[in-house]
């Protein structure tokens, strides 16, 4: 069994704990036998067991589901665009989803969370066709410099767009000041029924091109020689990071650092391998993000941190110590 796999093995195991401990920690301590009973023989009296299965578990799930769409998108971005700090945050693609989403309910007045899927799926795809365009004028072509140049750009500039919107209706700053800020906390079952299938279908997506993205490391014409298919490759990747980015946006809002960290702290382990990198980012996204949102409930001794703020808190000092490696972790 080679190491790499190994690591995997672990990570799993790491998950599994890390989805116990959210489902015991909270504003109330819940012991693990009672998780399990709730889980395995819910009694429908016992406040408890209503508690873990109401709330608790769609919170779990849907962190799960929401950080391995961040970190996978957050490697499929790094590798598509050879930019080591590319993430759906720098270039622009949560800025897009949320300018969508928020004109969904200032303009058109949707405020059902299943309602934003299709506009932050339009608003990720155009921002990266965007960003992807704008970065590859020139004769260098898209260089990482010009495309976290013009990720940076689109995005504040969209983000000005939603900061008009929003102060423009005051019912819409109700709405937005919360959704704005990213939680998993609040979500139910029932939501899963159009967000586990977009997400899902991402990660697949995501995983077909991980050979592809390898051979397109070497360069474009090295890996035609050796049998890629470059355009058809950057397709699926733009269709995966907008399904998964897209996704994420809409269920959980635009929560940043997942997606440049973890691919980081993946490839310390595995190499510049995108299999590896792609499969585990699946595993350590969903445990930072499921870790994350524990520490913001028990942050506070009234209330709670939501998770976007924990993971901003957490990310920015790494983002920090990223940019000062004098070699980012090589893809």
């Amino acid at each position: 069994m080679t190491r790499r796999l190994i690591g995997l093995l672990v990570a799993g195991a790491l998950l599994v704990l890390a989805t116990l401990l959210s489902l015991g920690v909270g504003h109330r301590a819940i012991d693990p036998a009672t998780v399990f009973a709730a889980l395995t023989a819910t009694d429908e009296t016992n406040p408890l067991h209503v508690m873990v299965q109401e709330l608790r578990v769609p919170r779990t799930v849907f962190a799960i589901l929401v950080g391995a769409a961040l970190a996978v998108c957050g490697a499929l971005i790094q590798a598509f665009t050879r930019n080591p700090l590319a993430d759906p945050g720098i270039l622009g693609v949560n800025a897009g989803a949320s300018f969508a989403v928020t004109f969904a309910v200032g303009v058109l007045g949707l405020t059902a969370p299943g309602a934003y899927v299709p506009f932050a799926l339009c608003g990720a795809l155009v921002l990266t066709v965007l960003v992807y365009a704008l970065g590859s004028f020139g004769s260098a072509g898209a260089t990482p410099m010009k495309l976290t140049l013009a990720g940076v750009a689109l995005g504040a500039a969209f983000t000005g767009f939603t900061t008009a919107i929003v102060l423009q209706n005051h019912s819409t700053l109700q709405v937005m000041r919360f959704w704005g800020v990213g939680s998993v906390g609040g979500r139910t079952i029932d939501q899963l029924t159009w967000a586990l299938p977009l997400i899902l279908a991402g990660l697949v997506l995501g995983l077909m091109c991980a050979r592809s993205l390898n051979a397109l490391a070497l360069g474009d014409d090295l890996a035609q020689a050796l049998g890629a298919r470059v355009a058809v490759t950057r397709i699926l990747v733009i269709v995966a990071v907008t399904l998964l980015a897209g996704t994420s946006v809409a269920a959980a809002g635009p929560i940043a650092f997942v997606g440049i960290m973890v691919p980081h702290v993946v490839r310390w382990f595995t190499g510049p391998d995108q299999r590896w990198v792609l499969a585990y980012s699946m595993i350590v996204g969903p445990i930072f993000l499921v870790l994350a949102d524990v520490i913001g409930r028990i942050a506070l001794p009234n209330g709670e941190l939501r998770v976007g703020i924990v993971t901003g808190l957490l990310g920015a000092p790494v983002l920090v110590a990223l940019v000062r490696r004098k070699q980012a972790s090589a893809l």
